[in-house]
């Protein structure tokens, strides 16, 4: 079945679908992305990568594919998290062993890949994958075959893979840490989720169901109140959805009455909880202007934000070096060389450019 022989659900019916497999919004902005995964379970065959950032639900996604794929989802889902996988025994658990294949190996095991035939295999952070196993994924992804450890014959497997990474793989292509054609052959589609702070309109909707997660424990939650919603949409969030549904457990064992959520319920401020964002907007507007209206090349918009920041911490009285490199930190020898490179001189003042 391809995907373009259907029409994509209404916006309704996409929010409905997906919230029931997990992954929950009610974000215009996030419709196309929605979409896009609906229509990447129709193509049954095609090998996707998922982006994103640890805790915006990649896996969520991926078992989405799988059980809205109308080919595979009446077969295994089995996922393989790389980043857990130890070198000695992950082609093992990838492709299986026969009895007496090394020490330890007392029976055979047919691995991750052929017991997820006609299902999906899900490779959470790919990133992970040692050099040594990349070139056999790769074989295992052109051919569809698999060789068991110590075995000589080859098994066909028909899957569908599905992996998962929370850095981008074209920069450790760049480091030579992964294979370009392992990349090549996992990007055919590629999806990108975005951070929960690029969710601000979603928080409402998420803080209900994920305290609807809990409700078995602590009761309904009926309502959030919208300043509530504004206060937490304006935090980093750097564990993003997984972090959040901490925050609002955290507040449902806190809260002693009532069915609504709101800021009188929020724990007391900790070292590790999330603050909002200290770099204002006026900052990021200021330098999207310049790249927009000055034609300002980003490197240049960085170096000169740097440039700035530095000569005024170094401006300002009782700032040594080595305070300063403890506060950004980094070495001492890590801010000497920055310092030489952005020209800045030791009160702080910038070297200006000679004709």
């Amino acid at each position: 079945m391809h995907a373009r022989n259907e029409t994509p659900p209404v916006q309704e019916e996409l929010f409905r679908t997906f919230a029931e497999l997990g992954f929950v919004t009610r974000s215009p902005r996030l419709q196309p992305l929605l979409h896009q995964v609906w229509r990447v379970a129709r193509v049954s065959d095609a090998t996707v990568l998922i982006e994103g950032e640890s805790g915006t639900g990649k896996m969520v996604v991926a078992e989405a594919i799988h059980r809205l794929d109308p080919k595979r989802c009446r077969h295994p889902f089995v996922t393989a998290p790389c980043a857990a996988i130890s070198g000695s025994v992950a082609e093992s658990e990838l492709f299986g062993h026969t009895r007496g294949a090394f020490s330890g190996a007392v029976d055979d095991r047919l691995g991750l890949f052929r017991a997820g035939d006609h299902g999906t295999v899900f490779l959470d952070d790919v990133s992970d994958l040692s050099p040594s196993l990349q070139p056999k994924l790769l074989d295992v992804l052109q051919r569809r075959t698999v060789r068991a450890v110590g075995s000589d014959r080859e098994h066909r497997v028909d899957v569908r893979t599905i992996v998962a990474t929370n850095t981008p793989l074209e920069s450790l292509v760049a480091k030579g840490a992964f294979r370009a054609d392992l990349l090549y052959r996992l990007e055919v589609i590629k999806i990108r989720l975005p951070p929960l702070r690029e969710r601000g309109d979603d928080f409402a909707t998420l803080i209900l169901a994920l305290a609807a997660r809990h409700q078995d424990l602590y009761g309904p939650i009926r309502s959030v109140d919208p300043a509530l919603a504004d206060r937490l949409s304006r935090a980093r969030w750097p564990g993003n959805v997984r972090q959040l549904e901490h925050e609002v457990e955290r507040m449902l064992f806190a809260k002693v009455s009532g069915d609504t959520l709101g800021l009188e319920d929020l724990p007391p401020q900790r070292e590790d909880a999330p603050s909002a964002d200290p770099i204002s907007d006026a900052v990021i507007e200021g330098a999207w202007a310049a790249i927009c209206q000055e034609r300002i090349a980003l490197g240049d918009v960085v170096r000169r934000f740097e440039q700035r920041l530095l000569g005024r911490a170094l401006g300002s009285e009782g700032t040594t070096r080595r305070k300063l490199a403890a506060m950004l930190g980094i070495s001492e020898r890590c801010l000497y060389k920055k310092l030489s490179e952005l020209r800045i001189e030791p009160d702080g003042a910038p070297v200006l450019e000679r004709d």
